[in-house]
Protein backbone atom coordinates (compact mmCIF):
# COMPACT_ATOMS: atom_id res chain seq x y z
CA UNK A 1 0.00 0.00 0.00
CA UNK A 2 1.26 3.34 -0.76
CA UNK A 3 0.64 5.14 2.39
CA UNK A 4 1.47 8.80 3.62
CA UNK A 5 0.33 11.17 7.12
CA UNK A 6 -1.22 13.84 6.97
CA UNK A 7 -3.63 16.63 8.85
CA UNK A 8 -6.59 16.70 6.72
CA UNK A 9 -8.47 19.85 6.75
CA UNK A 10 -12.42 20.26 7.99
CA UNK A 11 -14.73 20.34 5.41
CA UNK A 12 -15.40 23.92 5.45
CA UNK A 13 -12.18 25.00 5.39
CA UNK A 14 -11.92 22.93 2.00
CA UNK A 15 -14.49 24.35 0.73
CA UNK A 16 -13.39 28.15 1.78
CA UNK A 17 -10.15 27.17 0.05
CA UNK A 18 -12.34 25.62 -2.94
CA UNK A 19 -13.88 29.14 -3.12
CA UNK A 20 -10.67 31.07 -3.02
CA UNK A 21 -8.78 29.57 -5.65
CA UNK A 22 -11.34 29.23 -8.08
CA UNK A 23 -10.17 32.49 -10.02
CA UNK A 24 -6.26 30.81 -9.63
CA UNK A 25 -7.96 27.75 -11.44
CA UNK A 26 -10.00 30.04 -14.51
CA UNK A 27 -6.77 31.29 -15.55
CA UNK A 28 -4.51 28.40 -15.28
CA UNK A 29 -7.14 25.56 -16.29
CA UNK A 30 -4.27 23.30 -17.48
CA UNK A 31 -2.81 22.61 -13.97
CA UNK A 32 -3.35 19.32 -12.07
CA UNK A 33 -5.65 21.15 -9.60
CA UNK A 34 -6.14 19.17 -6.34
CA UNK A 35 -9.39 18.67 -5.78
CA UNK A 36 -11.10 19.94 -2.34
CA UNK A 37 -11.73 16.52 -0.87
CA UNK A 38 -8.36 15.36 -1.46
CA UNK A 39 -6.57 19.11 -0.17
CA UNK A 40 -4.41 18.38 2.85
CA UNK A 41 -0.66 19.25 4.81
CA UNK A 42 1.76 16.47 3.95
CA UNK A 43 3.23 15.21 7.66
CA UNK A 44 5.50 12.22 5.71
CA UNK A 45 5.02 10.03 2.53
CA UNK A 46 5.69 6.59 3.82
CA UNK A 47 5.47 5.06 0.72
CA UNK A 48 5.20 1.65 -0.74
CA UNK A 49 4.51 -0.64 2.92
CA UNK A 50 3.59 -4.25 3.16
CA UNK A 51 -0.43 -4.24 4.51
CA UNK A 52 1.05 -6.56 7.23
CA UNK A 53 2.80 -3.41 8.94
CA UNK A 54 -0.24 -1.34 9.57
CA UNK A 55 -0.72 -2.41 12.98
CA UNK A 56 2.82 -1.48 13.87
CA UNK A 57 2.85 1.22 11.79
CA UNK A 58 -0.62 2.63 13.84
CA UNK A 59 0.72 2.02 17.07
CA UNK A 60 4.13 3.95 16.40
CA UNK A 61 2.47 7.00 15.45
CA UNK A 62 -0.45 7.05 17.78
CA UNK A 63 2.85 7.35 20.21
CA UNK A 64 4.75 9.72 18.33
CA UNK A 65 0.84 12.14 18.60
CA UNK A 66 0.03 11.07 22.09
CA UNK A 67 3.07 13.63 23.58
CA UNK A 68 1.37 16.51 21.75
CA UNK A 69 -0.90 18.99 22.37
CA UNK A 70 -3.14 20.45 19.66
CA UNK A 71 -1.35 22.74 17.54
CA UNK A 72 -2.45 25.60 16.11
CA UNK A 73 -2.26 26.05 12.13
CA UNK A 74 -2.49 29.25 10.57
CA UNK A 75 -3.04 28.91 6.65
CA UNK A 76 -2.49 31.72 4.13
CA UNK A 77 -0.01 33.24 1.15
CA UNK A 78 0.12 31.59 -1.96
CA UNK A 79 3.33 30.45 -3.78
CA UNK A 80 4.82 28.24 -5.81
CA UNK A 81 7.90 25.71 -6.34
CA UNK A 82 10.86 26.36 -6.40
CA UNK A 83 8.99 29.76 -8.09
CA UNK A 84 5.93 31.17 -10.07
CA UNK A 85 8.50 30.77 -13.53
CA UNK A 86 9.65 27.93 -13.05
CA UNK A 87 6.83 26.14 -11.24
CA UNK A 88 5.98 22.65 -10.29
CA UNK A 89 4.08 22.73 -7.38
CA UNK A 90 1.55 25.55 -6.57
CA UNK A 91 0.72 25.88 -2.72
CA UNK A 92 -0.88 27.43 0.21
CA UNK A 93 1.56 28.51 3.02
CA UNK A 94 1.10 27.45 6.65
CA UNK A 95 2.80 29.78 9.19
CA UNK A 96 5.87 28.36 11.23
CA UNK A 97 4.69 27.13 14.58
CA UNK A 98 7.22 25.35 17.08
CA UNK A 99 4.54 22.92 17.86
CA UNK A 100 3.91 21.92 14.31
CA UNK A 101 7.95 21.74 13.76
CA UNK A 102 8.06 19.79 17.15
CA UNK A 103 4.92 17.19 15.68
CA UNK A 104 6.22 16.76 12.43
CA UNK A 105 9.97 16.33 14.21
CA UNK A 106 8.55 13.63 16.44
CA UNK A 107 6.49 12.06 13.64
CA UNK A 108 9.50 11.75 11.24
CA UNK A 109 11.65 10.02 14.64
CA UNK A 110 8.85 7.45 14.90
CA UNK A 111 9.33 6.67 10.62
CA UNK A 112 13.00 6.58 10.83
CA UNK A 113 12.12 4.25 14.11
CA UNK A 114 10.42 2.14 11.75
CA UNK A 115 13.01 1.69 9.53
CA UNK A 116 12.34 4.19 7.21
CA UNK A 117 14.67 6.32 5.34
CA UNK A 118 14.84 10.08 7.08
CA UNK A 119 13.42 12.20 4.59
CA UNK A 120 16.36 14.41 4.45
CA UNK A 121 15.25 17.81 3.76
CA UNK A 122 13.68 20.38 6.25
CA UNK A 123 9.97 20.33 6.58
CA UNK A 124 7.73 23.43 4.86
CA UNK A 125 4.62 23.02 5.37
CA UNK A 126 2.38 24.12 3.04
CA UNK A 127 -0.53 22.75 1.44
CA UNK A 128 -0.34 21.96 -2.61
CA UNK A 129 -3.21 23.25 -4.49
CA UNK A 130 -1.65 22.34 -7.83
CA UNK A 131 1.35 20.40 -9.98
CA UNK A 132 2.48 22.15 -12.76
CA UNK A 133 3.01 20.28 -16.13
CA UNK A 134 5.83 19.73 -17.84
CA UNK A 135 4.63 21.87 -20.74
CA UNK A 136 2.68 24.43 -18.70
CA UNK A 137 1.53 27.27 -20.83
CA UNK A 138 4.15 30.15 -19.67
CA UNK A 139 0.95 32.83 -20.63
CA UNK A 140 -1.09 30.85 -17.99
CA UNK A 141 1.63 31.04 -15.27
CA UNK A 142 2.54 34.40 -15.34
CA UNK A 143 -1.82 35.15 -15.23
CA UNK A 144 -1.64 32.75 -12.02
CA UNK A 145 1.72 34.43 -10.82
CA UNK A 146 -0.22 38.11 -11.40
CA UNK A 147 -3.43 37.05 -9.80
CA UNK A 148 -1.14 35.14 -7.13
CA UNK A 149 0.10 38.68 -5.73
CA UNK A 150 -3.66 40.04 -5.08
CA UNK A 151 -4.67 36.40 -3.60
CA UNK A 152 -6.33 36.87 0.08
CA UNK A 153 -7.11 33.54 1.99
CA UNK A 154 -6.32 33.04 5.94
CA UNK A 155 -8.44 30.36 8.21
CA UNK A 156 -6.58 29.07 11.75
CA UNK A 157 -7.30 25.47 12.22
CA UNK A 158 -6.37 23.34 15.32
CA UNK A 159 -4.92 20.26 14.46
CA UNK A 160 -6.30 17.28 16.78
CA UNK A 161 -4.93 14.43 15.01
CA UNK A 162 -2.41 12.95 12.19
CA UNK A 163 -4.07 10.81 9.91
CA UNK A 164 -2.39 7.56 7.92
CA UNK A 165 -3.61 8.04 4.68
CA UNK A 166 -3.69 5.26 1.52
CA UNK A 167 -3.16 6.43 -1.94
CA UNK A 168 -4.02 4.61 -4.90
CA UNK A 169 -3.13 6.34 -8.53
CA UNK A 170 -6.14 6.37 -11.04
CA UNK A 171 -5.93 8.26 -14.46
CA UNK A 172 -8.31 10.74 -13.31
CA UNK A 173 -5.81 11.83 -10.07
CA UNK A 174 -4.93 10.15 -6.98
CA UNK A 175 -7.65 8.12 -4.29
CA UNK A 176 -6.98 8.75 -0.47
CA UNK A 177 -8.72 6.63 1.97
CA UNK A 178 -8.64 7.18 5.70
CA UNK A 179 -6.84 4.07 6.91
CA UNK A 180 -5.95 5.24 10.99
CA UNK A 181 -6.16 8.39 12.92
CA UNK A 182 -3.72 9.19 15.46
CA UNK A 183 -5.55 11.75 18.01
CA UNK A 184 -2.95 14.74 19.53
CA UNK A 185 -2.92 14.92 23.29
CA UNK A 186 -3.95 11.55 24.11
CA UNK A 187 -0.74 11.65 27.17
CA UNK A 188 -0.30 14.77 27.55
Amino acid sequence: MRLFLAINLPAEVRRALDSATRPLRDVAPRLKWVAAERVHLTVRFLGEQPIERLPEIRTVIDAATARHAEAPLALGGLGAFPNFRRARVVWLGVAPDPRLELLHHDVEDACVGLGLEPEGRAFRPHVTLARVPDRADESELRALHRLARSFHFEKHVDVSSVDLMASELAPEGPRYRLLHTSPLGAAV
